[in-house]
């Protein structure tokens, strides 16, 4: 009788385990999904998910310009050099009345994603344009796996950071 006691609760724990693996296995948290796809394409889904106002619809649509963040303008763009990561991108508007960028960093293999997001979070010049700025409030960053994004938008930035942590499945 202990021996089918003893077998039974050990079917009852593997049968109560099985279920909260099937049942927890599809909640991807932002911080460890792995965002799929280049940077670009990473960047287009942020810009269709989001919910924007149809005039900075129109900017995302004809008047961003998307470019490569390289050792000659990462200074400009996450606010000082020597950053690793593997990749980036910033997304700005050619001419825009408000103050808007949007950066995607992936990082390297096994890199400490909080302490690139602390790096550029410290960093970030919201007042690197010439006669305006963005509310240090607005400037978000954050990650989805080894993706970290930065946008600083005095009208935009949580809207946009909602879309790419909802990239995030």
């Amino acid at each position: 009788m202990k021996k089918f006691i003893s077998i039974l609760t050990t079917a009852v724990i593997i049968a109560a385990v099985s279920l909260s693996t099937v049942a927890c296995g599809n909640n991807k948290t932002a911080a460890n999904s792995k965002l799929e796809g280049s940077l670009e394409d990473i960047l287009k889904q942020v810009y269709e998910e989001a919910e924007l106002s149809d005039e900075f619809r129109t900017w995302t649509e004809s008047g961003l310009l998307t470019n490569d963040i390289t050792a000659e303008n990462e200074e400009y763009h996450l606010g000082k050099t020597g950053i690793e990561y593997e990749e980036g991108i910033i997304s700005e508007p050619m001419m825009m009345p408000s103050a808007y960028a949007l950066c995607l960093i992936r990082a390297g293999e096994d890199q400490d994603i909080e302490a690139l997001k602390t790096e550029i979070s410290e960093n970030a010049n919201p007042n690197k344009w010439i006669c305006v700025g963005v509310d240090e409030k607005n400037v978000l960053v954050d990650n989805v796996g080894d993706v970290v994004m930065l946008v600083m938008s005095d009208d935009n930035a949580q809207t946009l950071m909602d879309s790419f942590k909802g990239l995030a499945g």
